[in-house]
């Protein structure tokens, strides 16, 4: 309980204030809100904390905590914030200023215009994520297994160069065609996802050839985290519209929620989770396949955020399980 406190006691307090303020700003229908979003924001991205953690551990604790300072404005501002901004403005053909006005200003309209560009919010998310977990199940490199029946094929078909982006790219057409109207969008969003998972790959492999603690190499990891995080919170900042339109609420929902996935990263990293829970990075990059399949769904009908946020959460807990049965095997 007291190494729980120790990583976990700045969230609470600020889990605290941001809900005081919100029944202040709104009563307990704001109050309520805001705690809903927070559990929507931690359940989508709890297999994020996981996959995060297995990066975080290469870098030095200054880069950790800055993670954890620096980074939470980048996931706030930036990610909750600006980047759906930029996302509705090249779909919608309008300024930045103009769509940023309209948030701040008329919510009820930003999140009309959010929900029309939710095909290319969802097309770029999902080919990013997609790639993130082909990448791991596809490494030749890989020996320990979780559902083995599957993963040691994959690491078969691994031997053959560049196959997760054909995969991800025969994805994306099929996507393209079922939905025709849309095609144009899906395929740009999707590459774009897929180019943007390439170059931070291919940035952080040049620099990790480098000393582990370079500041280049602290810094390239520090930006594939805060892009990962936006690969994941996209789809939660969609979500959150659907249930309410108020600037001030998404933000502290989303924004504690975030908090909190990012000290359970911390506190991975520093407990050496990964290590005595051999099956837990599995798991998480499972539960990634999961949401990136569920963002491509979709694009064709409407999942329930509580099935996208449940696949998570399935293939983590039954990650853990076989992990603490593994350990206790003689």
């Amino acid at each position: 309980m007291q190494k729980l406190l120790q990583f976990f006691w700045f969230s609470g307090v600020i889990t605290v204030v941001g809900l005081v303020c919100m029944y202040l700003y709104g009563g307990s229908a704001a109050l309520f809100l805001t705690a809903l979003l927070i559990v929507l924001e931690v359940t989508l991205s709890f297999d994020n904390a996981v996959v995060n953690a297995r990066v975080l551990r290469t870098m030095s604790q200054a880069w950790q905590q800055r993670f954890l300072t620096w980074g939470m404005i980048i996931a706030v501002f930036g990610t909750r914030f600006l980047l759906p901004i930029v996302i509705v403005s090249l779909v919608a053909w309008a300024s930045p200023w103009a769509v940023a006005k309209l948030a701040l200003f008329d919510p009820g309209a930003y999140g009309a215009l959010l929900h029309s560009a939710k095909d290319a919010i969802h097309a770029f998310g999902a080919a990013f994520l997609i790639m993130v977990a082909l990448k791991y199940f596809f490494d030749r490199e890989k020996k320990v297994h979780w559902i083995s029946v599957v993963e040691e094929h994959l690491t078969m078909w691994g031997r053959i160069e560049a196959i997760e982006i054909a995969f991800a790219l025969t994805v994306l057409v099929v996507m393209a065609f079922l939905v025709p109207l849309h095609a144009a969008t899906i395929l740009t969003a999707g590459i774009v996802g897929i180019v943007l998972f390439i170059l931070m790959e291919g940035v952080t492999s040049a620099f990790s050839i480098e000393a582990k603690e370079t500041a280049t190499h602290g810094l390239t990891l520090f930006l594939y985290l805060n892009v990962l995080d936006s690969a994941f919170s996209l789809d939660g900042v969609v979500g959150a519209f659907a249930l309410t339109t108020s600037i001030p609420i998404i933000a502290v929902g989303l924004g504690i929620g975030a908090f909190f996935v990012r000290s359970l990263t911390v506190y991975m990293v520093r407990e050496h989770t990964l290590d005595t829970l051999k099956y837990l990075e599995h798991g998480a990059h499972w539960a990634i396949l999961g949401l990136a399949g569920s963002m491509f769904v979709s694009l064709v009908t409407e999942v329930p955020e509580i099935v996208t946020g449940g696949i998570g959460i399935v293939f983590v807990v039954l990650a853990y399980w076989s992990s603490v049965l593994a350990r206790r095997a003689p």
